[in-house]
């Protein structure tokens, strides 16, 4: 159940995502000094290295190896009984802090309510006033999350986040026990990792020669070059840094659309007989380009050679394959895509497309990965094994869990943070649907026509971050927070029906919230409105194809 007083004063109050429950607080403090021990059990070595780095850096504290003095002791453990992770906190001004877990990952994320009450200032970098002990009241919270799957995906494509970036990413993340980063590498408009066995991906599908400013209707140009990629070394300092925080990264490598960038790298990758594609460079607009992957042979042998050292990199057991806004006209027109479909006794082009997934789906599967794709997977025959991310509303996601297929739910119409927060011409660049705070925590994961043995599918949730209006930094900020907050609890916590949520709640808690994101220096949206944004009316402020009129 959510904190029973979570107003800003109250001491215990604030917690995102919110617990299960909490005994307390009680009277007094419980405090943490230059005498407290850090005790760590098996399995929690990592936690204790991420506390000494953050209340270090805080509050300098040393928090040397303990057990010390009861009561001066910060100790950490793991119970069995427990979800792997679910976690306790007890505090006690006579038995000191303890946090134990099912896990490690139970552990770290007791950890992370352990920061919170410790108030803002356990958020910063540098003491503000050094000696000044941090306190939290005497209570105990029991917690556990409903999903395994509580995601975000950052498109890195569009606009490049140099690495620093990324890692700011994940610590924002697991700040609100969020697990899995979907790092969506590939598109159009640009390839982001590099392959060794083919160093054009990124000499030449990393750059593009300009951008388009703002929504694909908008005569605007930014005409400097744009680009970037990870090194292969860069993806491992992310992927240890994200597992140092209990969080999975997932790689998405488009196909067999979206692929512009890598078909100007490499025209043999296209559809030669159709369209000349040594003329064609890395996309520089936004929308679905027509240029997709030719069905042949060599194409599938490119795409599990990248295949190969993107596996190398990433530990996760889902691998992305994009699978969606797949265009079908050059497919249609090509005489090497008509032989294919009729070599092979496919329904068309959906059964092409489905043919490329299914590959994919059997070589993934023999190297002991799992497919996950957009729900366009879905068009054809799903192919057997694959996950669906369900981002065109719930029907991918109902049609793919009532065949018995895991599903990640991330509708379009609920969790896209790029899409705007308020209707005023004032938000910048005013694309999609409104999805207000209220509207993201209103968000069901969920489809209540699922059976309980059909939920069961539902791996979980994510939000999912588009960048082509976010070109900067502080742009991300603003459009992905404080939204992502909401969302944070509701794939954590386990909330009532979407109509008897307490947003009045919420809304007390995000107060305390607000200052930690301060501290933590997020640019995000002003909870009273839009910053004074420079309009530009009827250019940028256009809706994407399909909103609502007048969104």
């Amino acid at each position: 159940m959510p904190d029973t007083d979570p107003t800003p004063t109250a001491p215990g109050g604030g917690l995102i995502p919110a617990p299960l429950s909490i005994d307390g607080p009680g009277r007094g403090t419980v405090r943490l000094g230059q005498d407290t021990a850090l005790a760590t059990g098996p399995g929690t070595e990592g936690t204790a290295r991420w506390l000494r780095a953050t209340l270090g850096e805080a509050f300098g504290l040393p928090l040397p190896p303990g057990p010390g003095p009861a009561a001066h002791t910060l100790a950490l453990g793991l119970d069995p009984a427990l979800p792997p992770e679910g976690y306790r906190l007890a505090a006690d001004a006579r038995r000191g802090v303890r946090i134990t877990g099912g896990g490690p990952a139970g552990v770290f994320w007791g950890a992370q309510t352990l920061r919170q009450l410790l108030g803002p200032q356990a958020f910063r970098r540098a003491p503000l006033a050094p000696g000044q002990e941090p306190a939290l009241p005497p209570l105990t919270v029991e917690d556990a999350p409903r999903f395994g799957w509580r995601g975000m995906l950052l498109d890195v494509a569009r606009h490049f986040l140099p690495k620093d970036g990324v890692l700011r990413c994940l610590d924002l993340l697991a700040a609100h026990k969020l697990n899995v980063l979907h790092l969506h590498l590939t598109d159009d408009q640009g390839w982001r990792i590099e392959i060794r066995r083919y160093p054009k991906l990124t000499g030449t599908g990393a750059w593009r020669e300009r951008t388009k400013l703002g929504h694909r209707a908008s005569p605007l140009w930014d005409e400097r070059p744009h680009g970037g990629y990870y090194t292969q070394d860069d993806i491992r300092e992310i992927v240890a840094y994200a597992a140092q925080r209990h969080i999975t990264v997932v790689p998405e490598i488009d196909i067999p659309g979206h692929s512009q960038a890598a078909i100007a790298a490499y025209p043999a990758l296209g559809n030669t007989d159709v369209v000349d594609t040594t003329s064609l460079k890395v996309w520089d607009t936004w929308g679905v380009s027509p240029n997709v992957l030719a069905p042949t042979d060599s194409t599938l042998r490119f795409y599990e050679h990248v295949l190969d050292e993107v596996l190398a990199l990433f530990p996760s057991p889902f691998v992305h394959i994009g699978g969606d806004e797949c265009p079908k006209d050059q497919w249609r027109a090509s005489a090497t895509a008509q032989a294919r479909i009729a070599e092979l006794s496919l329904a068309g082009e959906d059964g092409l497309q489905s043919w490329f997934i299914r590959h994919f789906d059997r070589w993934l599967t023999a190297r002991g990965r799992r497919l996950i794709g957009w729900d366009e997977i879905l068009e054809g025959g799903l192919a057997e094994g694959a996950a669906v991310a369900s981002w065109r509303g719930r029907a991918g996601g109902v049609a793919a869990a009532k065949s018995g297929h895991d599903v990640v739910m991330c509708p379009e119409q609920q969790v896209y943070l790029d899409h705007r927060q308020h209707p005023s011409p004032d938000e910048p660049v005013p694309i999609g649907f409104v999805r207000t705070l209220e509207d993201v925590y209103r968000f069901e994961p969920v489809p209540t026509e699922l059976t309980p043995e059909q939920a069961a599918h539902v791996l979980g949730t994510q939000a999912n971050v588009w960048t082509e209006v976010m070109d900067s930094q502080q742009r991300l900020d603003y459009q992905v927070f404080p939204r992502l907050a909401a969302f944070a609890e509701v794939a954590w916590s386990r909330l009532p029906a979407p109509a008897e949520r307490d947003y009045q709640d919420l809304t007390r808690r995000m107060a305390v919230h607000y200052t930690r994101l301060d501290a933590l220096g997020v640019g995000y949206r002003p909870p009273g409105g839009p910053l004074p944004w420079q309009k530009r009316p009827g250019v940028l402020g256009r809706p994407i194809d399909g909103a609502p009129p007048n969104v």
